[in-house]
């Protein structure tokens, strides 16, 4: 299984750099649904091996996906009235 995540995150990596440019001002339209998708009916807080399938769904590196996660998340807390971030329970 470790040996298929690595070589299916190294074609994640050569695929995100190839469209670096096309994801330099965002994800495209078809890659915010993707990940709509994923954040509404899969999970919130995908795992790392959750977030690398992603990713390699969306065609973004991890760490894009990753921060649109956390964007996306924070946007979801606000709109449900909860801090864009968890705090201690004494907070």
């Amino acid at each position: 299984m470790l040996i298929f995540l690595g070589c299916y995150r190294r074609r994640l990596e050569e695929r995100a750099r190839t469209m670096s440019a096309e994801t330099a001002s965002g994800p495209t339209e078809d890659q915010v649904e993707i990940l709509e998708y994923n954040f509404n009916k899969v999970d919130k807080h995908p795992d790392s091996t959750t977030l690398c399938l992603i990713a390699a769904e969306a065609g973004l590196s991890e760490e894009e996906t990753q921060k649109w996660f956390k964007q996306r998340l924070a946007k979801w807390r606000r709109s449900e009235g909860l801090p864009s971030e968890c705090r201690s329970v004494t907070d």
